[in-house]
């Protein structure tokens, strides 16, 4: 029973690294596609914000004033992309400044405050790969560690529960 709980610890702490190590790449591939977009979005931008610069001062929230409250349909009609292509605008630039930060902030950023659709995005198209930089390795042995504890943590409950032995078998007659 003890080889058996040794070779699962093992097992989980290398299932932990290889997943943790898997940490930093998916953070980059999730920052490339906020980049993406967000380089989309002002690109798509960039004609309106051009009409606001010349009209109105720079000011984007003028220019959709001014088309919600025309008189002609079409005008009016164009209020809603320009004030939703601004807003993802904004939306990917929040979001690229909450990704400059240290590893620690970013894992957090994207675990708990992230753009959810773009997670699903990355986690559908993501690429995994074994990079042995400074951030892979600390995510790797963090969570491998962080693994095998639970793990052993596990087997420890699992005896005092059940009363089952991973250790040598104690011979009662013996001295």
């Amino acid at each position: 029973m003890r080889l058996l709980k040794e070779y699962t610890i093992r097992l989980v702490f290398t299932a932990g690294i290889l997943f943790g190590v898997q940490v930093p790449n998916f953070i980059d591939q999730y920052t490339q596609k906020i980049s993406a977009h967000y380089l989309e979005a002002a690109e798509n931008f960039s004609g309106f914000q051009a009409t606001a610069d010349k009209f109105h001062g720079g000011d984007v929230n003028a220019l959709i004033e001014r088309h919600e409250s025309s008189n002609d349909a079409v005008f009016q009609s164009e209020a809603a992309p320009i004030k939703e292509i601004h807003s993802r605008i904004l939306a990917f630039a929040s979001e690229l400044k909450s990704l400059n930060t240290n590893l620690f902030g970013k894992i957090f950023h994207v675990a708990f405050k992230s753009d959810r659709s773009v997670v699903k995005e990355t986690v559908s198209e993501y690429s995994a790969t074994v990079p042995l930089n400074t951030d892979a390795i600390i995510c790797g042995l963090g969570l491998g560690m962080i693994s095998a504890l639970v793990c052993d943590l596990f087997f420890f409950v699992l005896k005092l529960v059940f009363g089952l032995r991973f250790g040598r078998r104690v011979d009662p007659n013996a001295p």
